[in-house]
């Protein structure tokens, strides 16, 4: 590993943030029929990376964050493949935008989980992540993925220009 443990969980972490709110700020694009091409490739990369760099820390086996890792990977490069090899046309554009919300979707699923991990007062609710908190959290937040990632979908195609 090029980096100590503590600087690559820390690069690794700011990958994830920065993702999240690209992301958000793509997902919301897909209401206004706008395309915002750097907010885009900005999330695709950092969200790849992240992923990537998941694979990254030492483990004697595999664990359910690679399982997370792995679909993850899918997504985001199918949303990837549908932006930039299919260009949005058809159908491509709702694989993108259902891909780009699994993507997201990934992303904050880690974020809760690792909330309640170093969140004290979280940590106190559920640390096994196995507490009914953490599954209402994630339930929660599965939900509200589901619905927005559908109407996403369901929204005209973005202009050509895309």
């Amino acid at each position: 590993m090029i980096l100590d443990l503590p600087s690559f969980t820390a690069f690794h972490t700011a990958l994830s943030l920065i993702a999240i709110v690209a992301g958000i700020v793509v997902v919301a694009g897909l209401f206004g029929h706008e395309h915002q091409p750097a907010w885009t490739a900005l999330f695709l990369a950092s969200a790849l990376l992240t992923d990537l760099t998941g694979f990254g820390f030492p483990v004697a086996q595999v664990m359910p964050s690679h399982v997370v890792g792995v679909l993850s990977l899918i997504a985001v490069v199918a949303a990837g493949a549908a932006r930039y090899r299919f260009r949005l046309v058809g159908i491509w554009r709702r694989v993108y935008a259902l891909n780009a919300m699994a993507t997201l979707y990934f992303l904050v699923f880690v974020l809760i989980a690792q909330a309640f991990l170093k969140v004290g007062l979280l940590n106190e609710l559920a640390p096994t992540l196995s507490e009914t908190p953490f599954a209402i959290a994630q339930g929660v937040a599965l939900a509200f993925f589901l619905v927005v990632g559908r109407a996403a979908a369901r929204r005209q195609p973005l202009p050509h220009s895309a």
